[in-house]
């Protein structure tokens, strides 16, 4: 019996621009107040998706906004994220939402 070989499909690198625009557009519908970009920001933060980093913090923080507006996975998606971090690093994701509400109700002021 031969072993038989796959041979390597040719790589390219993901569109790193693509992605980016990706993000920066959630962000840009974020500030709108859309809580599906609440919602989507958390899972690329979760994930390290979409060009955003692994960043828990931050994943946390955009579940939470997203939890508290409503959005129905949002708090069992913050649940399974807190899981993973510190008392301290979750103190810091409950900061950064109300500092971004403080941020975006300014602006609709």
């Amino acid at each position: 019996m031969s072993a038989a070989w796959i041979k390597p499909a040719e790589f390219s690198p993901a569109d790193e621009t693509g992605t980016d625009l990706l993000v920066a557009s959630c962000l840009a519908a974020a500030a709108q107040g859309d809580v599906s970009a609440y919602f989507d920001l958390g899972v690329a933060y979760s994930t390290g998706s979409h060009g955003a980093p692994c960043d828990l913090i931050e994943a946390h923080k955009w579940f939470n906004l997203a939890a508290v507006a409503g959005y129905d996975d949002a708090a069992q998606c913050r649940a399974d994220v807190a899981d993973e971090m510190t008392a301290r690093e979750i103190a810091e994701a409950q900061r950064r939402a109300r500092e971004w509400i403080a941020a975006t109700s300014r602006k609709a002021a």
